[in-house]
C-alpha cells in the first residue's frame, strides 16, 4: 500500500516534534522531513530545517527515534533541494558536502530514501549541463551507494521566473533528460522523486513516465497544478511559467489523481507520496496552512485509505 504523508517545509514554524504530532493527529503516516543547512532561506519553501544533519548525534538520533516510535509516524525520506550544478563552483561544492551529510544521516537514521535536485546552470546548454552533471553526480551516487541510501531526484524544472530563464535551475524536467540520466549513472540508488504537476503545465503526459521509470520512482509528491487558459492564450508557452499556471493543492487543479494513483497500483509502487503543498491560497498563516494539509487528507482518503 502506500503511505500517505506531506512535505515539512509548509509548517516551517512548528518544531520536529509538532510537526510529526500534527502528522499523527490529523491521520498521516509518514512525513518528508527538509534538512536545510540553518540559516536564511534562498527561496520560498526553502531553508527549512526540521533535523539539522549538522549536528546529528547519537543521542539525537536515539530521541528522533523514539519519538517517531511513539507517536506511530514515520519519516518518508529526507529532503534538501538545493542546485548543486550552479555556476557559482564555490556555492555548487558546499551544495554537495550539505547533500552528502543528509545522506550519512538517512543512514544514521535508519532511513532509505533522499529527496534533492540534480540542479543546472540554467544559463548554459543541455549538453554543457551534463558535462557538468557527469563530474559532479557520479560521487553523490557512489557516497549513497556506500550507505544503502536512494536519492529521489524531483522533476521540477526550476523554472518559474525571470531570475531562472531561460534553461530553469534542475536538469531532470523530462523523460528524456531521465533516461540519458540513468545511463550515465545507471546504479540502483538513483531514481526519481515523481510530481506529476510539472508535467501539466509543461503539457505532457504525466502518466506514461511511471510505468515506463517504475524501477525508479522511489517517492512521490502529491501537489497539483491549474494551467490558466485565459492567461496562458495572452502570453502563450513562452513566458515565464507562473504567467500561466498556479500550484495548487490536490483535487483543486488539472492532475486527474484517480488516474495517477491507478498508474501507481497498475506498476506496485509501495512508497510514500507526500503532499507537497505551495498553493497561496492557504499560506496567509499557520492556521490555513495546517488546514491545507487536513484538506488535502480528506480529499485522498477516496485513493490512500
Amino acid at each position: 500500500m502506500v503511505k500517505l504523508g506531506f512535505v515539512s517545509a509548509i509548517l516551517a514554524d512548528l518544531a520536529f516534534e509538532e510537526v510529526i504530532s500534527f502528522a499523527a493527529g490529523t491521520g498521516y503516516s509518514c512525513v518528508e522531513i527538509m534538512c536545510w543547512p540553518v540559516g536564511k532561506a534562498e527561496r520560498r519553501y526553502a531553508g527549512v530545517t526540521h533535523i539539522d544533519v549538522a549536528k546529528l548525534s547519537a543521542k539525537k538520533v536515539k530521541e528522533i527515534r523514539d519519538f517517531l516510535d511513539e507517536k506511530g509516524v514515520g519519516i518518508s525520506g529526507l529532503g534538501y533541494y538545493p542546485n548543486p550544478l550552479e555556476a557559482d563552483r564555490k556555492n555548487a561544492a558546499h551544495y554537495v558536502a550539505h547533500i552528502k551529510k543528509v545522506i550519512d544521516a538517512a543512514k544514521q537514521l535508519g532511513l532509505k530514501n533522499v529527496n534533492t535536485f540534480v540542479g543546472r546552470d540554467h544559463q548554459l546548454s543541455l549538453e554543457e549541463n551534463f558535462k557538468r552533471f557527469r563530474k559532479v553526480w557520479p560521487g553523490i551516487v557512489k557516497h549513497a551507494e556506500k550507505r544503502k541510501v536512494k536519492i529521489g531526484i524531483e522533476n521540477c524544472p526550476m523554472f518559474f521566473t525571470d531570475d531562472e530563464w531561460p534553461g530553469g535551475k534542475n536538469l531532470a524536467s523530462s523523460p528524456a533528460i531521465w533516461r540519458r540520466m540513468f545511463h550515465e549513472i545507471p546504479s540502483e540508488n538513483f531514481g526519481l522523486n515523481y510530481d506529476p504537476s510539472h508535467f501539466v503545465w509543461q503539457f505532457m503526459d504525466y502518466i506514461k513516465p511511471i510505468h515506463e521509470f517504475k524501477d525508479r520512482i522511489f517517492h512521490v509528491h502529491i501537489k497539483d497544478a491549474k494551467v490558466l487558459r485565459d492567461e496562458l492564450n495572452d502570453v502563450g508557452i513562452l513566458a515565464t511559467p507562473l504567467s500561466f499556471h498556479r500550484p495548487k493543492l490536490p483535487g483543486l487543479g488539472d492532475v486527474d489523481w484517480g488516474k495517477f494513483f491507478s498508474a501507481l497500483m497498475d506498476i506496485g509502487y509501495k512508497g510514500a507520496a507526500c503532499v507537497e503543498v505551495e498553493d497561496r491560497s492557504y499560506e496567509g498563516s499557520l492556521k490555513t496552512r495546517k488546514q491545507s494539509l487536513i484538506q488535502s487528507r480528506e480529499y485522498l482518503r477516496q485513493f490512500v485509505v
